[in-house]
């Protein structure tokens, strides 16, 4: 009896047991069939042409107090995402259902999978189920529609630069310039009456002297000792230039005692009345000058022409110059005129000399004299800093990015198990062993685990294939980063050295890395550049800059 109490107390826990593990398999299956119940997917076709688009809908289902995060970029790879639509909010009772809807697309035909896709409601994360496409080669009725040769590629114009507008500047500060040394030293300038006068030979110079004293003032105004002494310095600087060249500053008695003794070595054939003549008038002026001796008006006019007189006498009395004399004089000319035009050269080179260092101490002083012997020397990085940006996509999904130069697409070398598990396409300008360079890769894992691409994993294999080209010395910084556009990723940046040229030198060159990684696509942008180059720095900011990748909402 006992026994059989115990088999059925046995049998009871059993099946209470059962029930109780029951229960919670029901109630597990139910919170399951709930969760997802939340979030449901689906496509407006499951087979399309090449280029088609495909509808791609995600409906979720939850309270107004959590938090809804669909899918952004390109996660759907192998498709592409060509539109991202708002998401749309409907309300049912206490619960909201938000659709969200994407426009998807391939170019290739084939059978593709459209991979799980994360969504995160609250803390909670789901995914949904994968589901299958077909897309179909558009069948061409050759016999309706003809075949063509493949066009050549086409050669696009730089876009026109500006520079042509500094070159007209400068041509017309040069002008400018010019203008001013031929107009204030070149030029041929009118000469004044005094200039005019002083080209005369001294005769004439001498005859208008008498010329401008007989229109004087001078004897109205009874200033007689000036017009003595204007009188006599007529006649001794005419004596000065022709007969005796220390006239000017003789005394009466030495000039005429001099002019005597030319007489008698038969260099000047001036009469002795002449000489009397003019001993008379020197000596009366002296008087007048010194002794303020009073002299009638009309002496002092006739003292004048006597002296206009004894000028015609002294003309005739020198010998006519000889052929030598001649020589020398056009010498002395031809040299008086070189002595002008060298000094007028020495003044231009000095004139532009001076512009030319104080435009460049300005321009220093304002951009910094390194700056200035950049733009006079030449600077490669400065070169490219100031050069024509292109701005252009690269790769599939796109990077937007603006360098110096446009990228090329390259064929990077992969070993065959690597090709079989990625599809890799790469853009780049110059190479790690130049002083510049900047690539650009996006690769496609063909069988990307369910949590993604590690960035942190693709970083280090890069790092890797960098060392293998040679780096040493490789320096590593992580942090986040955000680009303009708001898309997150990895940035790796720090030093390295290389052999750039060969040599057996290593050189130290700096590095940044960005890494964006989705579902199943890594895109990677890295840059090299010149230590302690203000203008590499520049560049290397308005690169990051520049970065964009299509976000969900474009």
């Amino acid at each position: 009896m006992n026994d059989e109490l115990r088999i059925m107390s046995n049998k009871s826990m059993v099946i209470g047991h059962r029930s109780s593990v029951v229960s919670l398999i029901v109630f597990f299956l139910f919170i399951v069939s709930s969760l997802n119940a939340q979030v449901k997917t689906a496509i407006d076709s499951t087979s399309i042409k090449i280029g088609e688009q495909i509808t791609y809908t995600v409906s979720v289902e939850t309270d107004s107090t959590n938090l809804v995060v669909f899918p952004e970029g390109q996660t759907f790879m192998p498709l592409e995402v060509i539109d991202s639509y708002d998401i749309d909010t409907l309300k049912n009772k206490d619960k909201f259902n938000l659709i969200k809807k994407y426009g998807l697309t391939q170019f290739d035909s084939g059978a593709y999978t459209i991979p799980k896709q994360k969504i995160i409601i609250g803390d909670k994360t789901f995914f949904t189920d994968s589901l299958q496409v077909e897309v179909r080669n558009v069948v061409v009725d050759t016999t309706k529609q003809g075949l063509y040769d493949i066009k050549p590629l086409i050669e696009v114009e730089k876009p026109a630069s500006n520079w042509w507008k500094y070159l007209l500047i400068t041509l017309l500060i040069l002008g400018v310039v010019a203008f001013l040394i031929y107009w204030f030293i070149w030029r041929k300038k009118p000469l004044t009456e005094e200039e005019e006068i002083a080209l005369l030979p001294p005769y004439d110079r001498a005859k208008l002297a008498l010329k401008k004293l007989d229109e004087s003032d001078y004897l109205e105004n009874d200033e007689i000792k000036d017009y003595y002494s204007e009188l006599t310095f007529i006649i001794r600087k005419y004596l000065d230039e022709k007969v005796y060249d220390r006239a000017l500053e003789s005394t009466t008695d030495e000039l005429i005692s001099r002019l005597k003794l030319l007489k008698e070595g038969n260099q000047v054939d001036i009469s002795q009345e002449d000489i009397k003549n003019l001993e008379s008038i020197l000596k009366r002026a002296d008087l007048v000058k010194f002794a303020k001796s009073a002299v009638d008006k009309e002496l002092a006019k006739l003292d004048r022409n006597t002296i206009d007189v004894e000028i015609d006498h002294v003309k005739e009395a020198l010998p006519e110059p000889t052929e030598e004399e001649k020589l020398l004089d056009e010498k002395y000319r031809a040299e008086q005129e070189r002595k002008k035009k060298r000094n007028k050269i020495i003044l231009t080179v000095a004139i532009s000399l001076f512009l030319l260092i104080g435009t460049v101490i300005g321009f220093g002083i304002k951009y910094g004299f390194g700056y200035v012997k950049d733009t006079i020397i030449g600077h490669e990085s400065k070169e490219l800093l100031e050069g024509n940006w292109v701005t252009s996509d690269y790769g599939v999904p796109p990077v937007t990015i603006s360098t110096p130069k446009v990228l090329k697409r390259v064929e990077l070398p992969l070993p065959d198990d690597v090709k079989a598990q990625v599809n890799m396409t790469s853009f780049m300008y110059g190479a790690l062993a130049d002083e510049f360079s900047v690539g650009v890769t996006t690769t496609t894992y063909k069988n990307a685990p369910k949590e993604g691409v590690n960035m942190e994993r693709a970083v280090e294999g890069s790092l890797k294939a960098i060392e293998s080209q040679g780096a040493k010395d490789i320096s590593v910084f992580k942090e986040k980063y955000t680009t303009p556009n708001g898309a997150e990723g990895l940035k790796v940046h720090g030093s390295l050295k290389v052999d750039g040229f060969n040599t057996g030198n290593l050189v130290e060159t700096k590095y940044v890395m960005l890494a964006f990684a989705s579902q199943n696509v890594l895109q990677q942008i890295i840059i090299t550049y010149p230590v302690n180059d203000t203008y590499a720095d520049q560049m290397i900011d308005r690169i990051l800059n520049s970065v964009e990748l299509k976000k969900s909402e474009e």
